[in-house]
Order: C-alpha cells, then sequence, then structure tokens
C-alpha cells in the first residue's frame, strides 16, 4: 500500500466508537473474517465485512490473536494520551514535570509493548518480564530527562530570558521525541535480541530473524519519536507567531491557543505517523541471517511491525 492508501485506512481503524464494541462481538466479525475465503483488499471494498475487518484491526493483536485491552487499542491512543501531552507540555516545577511526564512515558510504553510483535521467545527467562523491566527503566529515564533542564535551570539560577527560551521552547520536543523513541526501543527489545517471525506471501513462517526485529524496532521508534517531537514542536511555533502578531495577550489566551494547537497537531499526527511505514513490514531475502536464504526461494518476506 500507499502512504496515502495506509493513511485513509488508519483514519477509519482510529475511530473511537470502535472502543464500544464488547468482547463477543469482536469475536463474531474475527470469525466471519477467518471464514471468509476474500482477500483483505477485498474485505475493505465489501460493506458487509469491511467492519469487521476494521473491528479487528483494531481490537486483535495480529501475532497473538488476541483482544487488546480497551485502553491500549489504537482508537483509545489519541483519547487518552492528549491530555497526558498537554499536561506535560505546561511549564511545571521540576517535580511536576517529572510526574506528568512519568503517565505520559507509561501510558506510551504500555501501548507499545502490547501493540508491537508478538513472536519473539528466549530460553531461560520470560521475555515479558524482561520486557517490563526494560519499560520500568525506560519510562523513569525519559520521565529525568524532561525533568532535567528545568533542575538546572532553578539550581543554578540561570534565567535569563535566553535560558528561558532555550529549556522552555526548544528543549522540549526534541526531548520528548528522543525520549519516546528511546522507550519504544527498550520495551521492544528482545524483537533484536531475539528475532522475530518472518513468513512468505502465504503466510507461512520461514524462520526467525533478528535483523527484521531491528528493521521494526527502528521504524517504530522512529515514527514515536516524530509523532510526540512534532507535537510539541509545531504549537511553539505556532505561540511565536501568535505572540508577534499580538493576536493574544493573556496568558490565559495564549494557553488556549497552545492547548489548541497541540491537539490540532496530535489527531493530525497519530494517523500520518503510524502511516510512515506499513505495519505489514517487508523486508528483501538477501537482507537476512544465512538460515533463513537457505530455507526459501522467495525474494521478498514479511513480518508484523507493531505499532
Amino acid at each position: 500500500q500507499s502512504f496515502f492508501q495506509r493513511f485513509r485506512l488508519w483514519l477509519d481503524i482510529l475511530d473511537p466508537l470502535l472502543l464500544l464494541k464488547s468482547s463477543d462481538e469482536i469475536q463474531r466479525k474475527r470469525l466471519l473474517i477467518q471464514t471468509n475465503e476474500k482477500t483483505p483488499s477485498e474485505l475493505i471494498q465489501n460493506n458487509q465485512t469491511r467492519e469487521a475487518f476494521l473491528l479487528s484491526l483494531s481490537s486483535v493483536h495480529p501475532d497473538r490473536d488476541k483482544i487488546i485491552p480497551v485502553l491500549f487499542r489504537p482508537p483509545a491512543f489519541m483519547p487518552i494520551s492528549l491530555p497526558l501531552v498537554i499536561v506535560s507540555s505546561l511549564q511545571h516545577q521540576a517535580k511536576q514535570t517529572f510526574f506528568y511526564q512519568f503517565l505520559f512515558h507509561t501510558y506510551t510504553t504500555g501501548f507499545t509493548l502490547l501493540n508491537g510483535n508478538g513472536t519473539p521467545r528466549a530460553e531461560g527467562y520470560s521475555v515479558e518480564e524482561k520486557q517490563i523491566i526494560y519499560g520500568l527503566g525506560a519510562i523513569s529515564y525519559a520521565a529525568c530527562i524532561g525533568a532535567v533542564p528545568l533542575i538546572f535551570m532553578n539550581r543554578y539560577t540561570l534565567k535569563s530570558p535566553l535560558t528561558e527560551v532555550i529549556v522552555k521552547k526548544l528543549l522540549p520536543a526534541p526531548l520528548l521525541g528522543l525520549a519516546s523513541a528511546f522507550t519504544a526501543v527498550m520495551v521492544r527489545s528482545p524483537e533484536f535480541e531475539n528475532g522475530i517471525e518472518v513468513m512468505d506471501r502465504n503466510g507461512k513462517v520461514v524462520g526467525v530473524s533478528r535483523i527484521a526485529g531491528e528493521k521494526a524496532v527502528r521504524e517504530t521508534a522512529l515514527s514515536r519519536g516524530v509523532l510526540f517531537g512534532t507535537t510539541f514542536f509545531v504549537p511553539e511555533v505556532l505561540l511565536y507567531f501568535v505572540r508577534r502578531a499580538k493576536l493574544a495577550k493573556s496568558p490565559r489566551a495564549l494557553a488556549f491557543v497552545r492547548m489548541l494547537g497541540i491537539a490540532s497537531v496530535l489527531t493530525g499526527m497519530i494517523p500520518v505517523s503510524l502511516s510512515m511505514f506499513p505495519q505489514c513490514g517487508e523486508i528483501k531475502r538477501a537482507d537476512l541471517e544465512p538460515e533463513i536464504l537457505s530455507s526459501t526461494e522467495e525474494t521478498v518476506l514479511f513480518y508484523n511491525r507493531g505499532i
């Protein structure tokens, strides 16, 4: 699919009304798809099965074939992350900034964990336990990184206009983007340590590849960093021009413009970031490990990138 096709599909998948469907209804719709011999593209064109197809994509993990908890399904991502992004963007004291960013990264890390590739296996330890431990460490580190500039500025009383512009206007966007990418990499690290399953065009698993796992994690981390970095950066640019044009002068009006900008950018960027790379990723057989090269004659293989 092209970027535009993926974007249109994600607009339908992210419909919050899909969250109202019960588990029993999801299972019935899932069964309808599994017993239907049509291809996914034909299902999308058929009105009878289109709803079932979208509901399955929005609610069921493609690897584990289990229903995702409702708060961590793709349609819930924007309604839940939006208030967390807004409170994280406000200029708090260092302790408050740490707390709000800890909440924000906790949710996004949980979302990443439950929507990642579900095939990694390891001997001697539980992959899920390792992901949780890595995730908690990454969340704490990311929250600290978000609060460090404020701690540094307050401790050394560096409150000049230039310092405040750098700490409160310029640094938050790249720091949040990098921290979001970092947490995604850490919680999904078993995918490039142990590898993920790669399949041929018929869905037959032909091997487990660390190279494909690294590609899946790298693409997801990049899309997550672009999403939240842009969500912080664009409203600040908008606010700068609003102040310069004197369209809003009171702190309350400026705060409203900031929140409106964040809400608008996040709403538009979520389907954009999810559409940057196909969820069903492709990789050339020649780029994979030698044991996979000898197990199939297919030139292109596929894997679940996760979101």
